[in-house]
């Protein structure tokens, strides 16, 4: 038998095992472990999101243990325990910047984010003021509730995106529906005088994002009491609907990877607390 082949078979045995032992130790790893950071190749993104999938069951057995068994307001109730509790890592506003340039990192592309409702890949250093940067997009628009950009639900990156300055200010702080007419910049969005619809690639993410804002702050911290209604025009008051469409994008649209990829690099990083409606988007019938 030729040795040379024993001997490279060998190595592959080897590096098989060795691959198997560090995919074990990477479902181990606590929440205050800093994430590897991203790769800008579509395999790298794969492998991470495997391990991010893993991370996600595992949290079932822990994160979760609290809510197993319940639903309605005791699953509600349960989950904001949870999320607030382990919401260990809270931004400052000027911190966000930084910390959306990692979790909305384009996947093919290292150096630039994925704006959330143009769906353009964009450098991360374009961010700024002017019409075609990039801004910080308060997916529950701060004006309902007054919450500002204060350490907080301003600052919440669970529901921040990198988003176009000029369709930001579209978006302003409508709240979201079908219908309108289509926006001109951002293809596959539409507005009218009251509401926003995004495009259908993202449809569930806002729901998902809007729906976890309504059960981390209920009020019992000194923030409002947000919570969703089926209204729209909701102006200054801590609501924002429709909540049945919203119910209806979730269940159209589930958590994709890279939506995945973004819960996981918040846990491990950043705010060190998970949306539930990610992990488990059956939850939002459960609730509402």
């Amino acid at each position: 038998m030729d040795n040379t082949r024993v001997t490279r078979r060998a190595r592959i045995a080897l590096a098989i095992a060795a691959g198997t032992v560090l995919t074990a130790v990477a479902v181990q790893i606590p929440a205050s472990a800093t994430a590897t950071p991203a790769a800008p190749h579509r395999a790298a993104v794969a492998s991470a999101a495997a391990h991010s999938s893993l991370s996600a069951r595992a949290a079932d057995d822990t994160y979760y243990k609290d809510a197993e068994g319940k639903t309605g307001q005791a699953l509600k109730d349960s989950l904001h325990r949870i999320i607030s509790s382990t919401q260990t890592g809270k931004l400052t506003y000027s911190q966000v910047w930084d910390a959306l340039k990692e979790t909305d990192q384009d996947p093919d592309n290292g150096e630039n984010v994925i704006l959330l409702y143009t769906g353009r890949s964009q450098s991360k250093n374009s961010n700024g003021g002017n019409p075609d940067d990039w801004n910080r997009e308060h997916v529950w628009a701060k004006s309902h509730g007054d919450f500002g950009t204060d350490t907080g639900p301003g600052t919440d990156i669970h529901h921040l995106r990198p988003e176009d300055v000029s369709v930001n200010s579209i978006r302003g702080n409508k709240d979201f529906d079908n219908g309108g007419t289509k926006v001109d910049e951002a293809p596959g969005n539409s507005t009218d005088d009251d509401s926003f619809e995004p495009r259908d690639a993202v449809k569930g993410d806002v729901a998902r994002m809007i729906l976890y804002m309504a059960v981390r702050y209920d009020g019992g911290d000194a923030f409002p009491d947000l919570e969703p209604n089926d209204n729209v025009d909701n102006g200054s008051q801590p609501h924002i609907g429709r909540l049945s469409v919203l119910k209806q994008w979730s269940q159209e649209d589930p958590p994709d990877t890279f939506e995945k990829r973004r819960n996981q690099v918040i846990f491990d990083k950043y705010q060190h607390n998970r949306n539930p409606f990610i992990d488990h988007p059956e939850w939002v019938d459960e609730i509402w």
